[in-house]
């Protein structure tokens, strides 16, 4: 295990995707001395692929280049030579693989698109209430909805701020990357000066210099920037001395929330597509079959739903995800079916959590978050990003704009 340095100009908690970006930004300045501090054996923080014993990787953490045409990440990923699928993903015809009519579903989708400008008016009013408060009473889809963003902001409708929600940016272009997310978060973070398992508890900034307390000792810093997800500074594992009780507002009108995985092997002859379980209730999955014309299955599930089967382990993901493609492709799918992996973000000491949402009141916390204090302690990570919060590209755009922020500071 590389030696932790007692002293340096920068440091950087956390070597998810805003740590990276963070470091890669003060590599190029090659004029401070810097180190990112992770908890972790491993970079990448919530972007983390993992290998199946099918051979294939797995994203158990991030996995799409939203926004491809402006995400930051897409002409990194192609100047590594990462193979970039950017073929888009047919969500809009998931409900005709899953038993619904082609005339159902466009009811789907019209009632979708009338609901996203719902809250897009609601959004320009004075108060910022639930998501959910703009749903059609008794609403055919509503448990549709629920359940889509549970997907998408990994919460139910009735927790969501509709200002938040309606801030967030999506041009519609997703790609993704046939070696994995992750695999491209330990490539961009290959060369920087990483002390993993470094686990950090308290930063000291009393005095003109900061001391940071690690699970490795102490050290000192003229600068830090805090890339943790928001659970660290609201539940206080990371205690700021003096407190910064502005801070642990923001986060704790921040939450994560939760969004898991469930990876099969599949046997069976099915082309690629994405479905979903049922669209009548709440607690559901959304199916990848054959994803890259791999022999797979992958199911994506989230909220409260995700909260209980995380407490009853894989065998009860497992059977739910088996119980429901049994119903909608009949009995001989559960021969076909072998569970290899899921995710379990809430279990994970480091992230307690998936990725952040906005409770109603709370939209303007990520600005509060993101604001520097003394032009000494910065903050970075998607729960700091205005309009791409919840993406990897939002946390790297984040940290790459406060490692700017710090050596302008340091005027180097």
């Amino acid at each position: 295990m590389p030696i932790l340095p007692s002293d340096v100009e920068v440091a950087v908690i956390g070597a998810g995707a805003a740590g990276i970006a963070a470091g890669r930004r003060l590599a190029e300045a090659s004029r401070v001395s810097f180190v990112l501090l992770e908890a972790r054996e491993r970079a990448g923080g919530r972007a983390w692929t993992a290998e199946g014993d099918d051979g294939y990787p797995m994203d158990l953490g991030c996995e799409w280049l939203h926004s491809a045409d402006r995400n930051v990440l897409a002409p990194l990923a192609e100047k590594l030579g990462f193979s970039i699928n950017k073929e888009r993903p047919d969500w809009t015809t998931r409900l005709r693989h899953s038993g619904e009519s082609e005339a159902a579903e466009a009811d789907w989708l019209a009632e979708r698109e009338a609901y996203y400008w719902a809250v897009h008016r609601a959004a320009l009013e004075a108060e910022d209430r639930p998501a959910s408060s703009v749903m059609t009473p008794g609403g055919r889809w509503n448990a549709l909805l629920d359940a889509t963003s549970t997907w998408a902001n990994a919460v139910e409708l009735e927790h969501l701020s509709v200002k938040d929600n309606d801030r967030y940016e999506d041009t519609g272009l997703n790609w993704r990357l046939r070696e994995g997310y992750g695999r491209l978060f330990e490539v961009l973070a290959k060369d920087l000066p990483i002390a993993f398992g470094t686990a950090v508890s308290r930063i000291d900034h009393h005095g003109r210099t900061l001391r940071i307390e690690t699970s490795r000792g102490t050290l000192t810093a003229a600068r830090v920037i805090v890339t943790v997800p928001t659970a660290a500074i609201a539940e206080e594992w990371l205690r700021f001395d003096p407190p910064l009780s502005d801070k642990i507002a923001a986060a704790a009108g921040l939450p994560l929330g939760l969004a898991d995985k469930l990876f099969f092997a599949f046997d069976g002859d099915m082309p690629e597509r994405f479905l979903v379980g049922s669209t009548r209730r709440r607690e559901t999955m959304s199916y990848q079959i054959r994803p890259f014309g791999r022999p797979r299955i992958q199911c994506f599930f989230g909220g409260r739903f995700s909260e209980s089967l995380e407490r009853e382990g894989l065998a009860a993901m497992a059977d739910f995800a088996i119980g429901e493609l049994a119903g909608l492709f009949g009995s001989d799918i559960r021969r076909q079916l072998r569970p290899l992996a899921a995710s379990f973000w809430r279990r994970d000491e480091f992230a307690r959590g998936s990725y952040s949402y906005a409770l109603p009141g709370h939209a303007d916390d990520r600005a509060r978050l993101a604001a520097p204090v003394q032009d000494r302690l910065f903050f970075a990570g998607e729960a700091c990003s205005p309009n791409f919060f919840s993406t990897a590209h939002g946390a790297y755009e984040t940290g790459t704009a406060a490692a700017t922020a710090v050596l302008r500071s340091l005027k180097k």
